[in-house]
């Protein structure tokens, strides 16, 4: 099992940034990561990901040129930027990571997942 742990999480007005982090307890640097986040009364949503190379970054629409995934394979840990934030970013933001290498936008395609953490944007 690969326990993940993610922080950074909290209240920011709308505008303003937070930086998620996500470290794992075990190597990861043959593994794709990501976020996915839910809102209240809302399904599950793929946000971003980067593949174990970290040459393949997808995003989703709405955080496109806002958001920016990054890792550090030296730390086991991965990273989202958030900038510009909007009222409907708020939510509950999870890491996770694939048993393979190719990043996908697929919720099922992920193995692990952290516990979550709160991101709420006030306007």
């Amino acid at each position: 099992q690969v326990p993940l742990v993610e922080s950074g999480g909290g209240l920011v007005q709308a505008g303003g940034s937070l930086r998620l982090s996500c470290a794992a307890s075990g190597r990861t640097f043959n593994n794709a990561m990501g976020w996915f986040r839910q809102a209240p009364g809302k399904e599950r949503e793929f946000v971003a990901a980067i593949s174990a190379s970290g040459d393949s970054t997808p995003y989703t629409d709405s955080v496109r040129g806002r958001f920016t995934i990054s890792r550090d394979n030296a730390k086991n840990t991965v990273y989202l930027q958030m900038n510009s934030l909007k009222p409907e970013d708020t939510a509950v933001y999870y890491c996770v990571l694939k048993q393979g290498r190719l990043a996908t936008r697929v919720v099922t395609g992920y193995n692990y997942w952290g516990q979550g953490t709160q991101v709420t944007v006030s306007s």
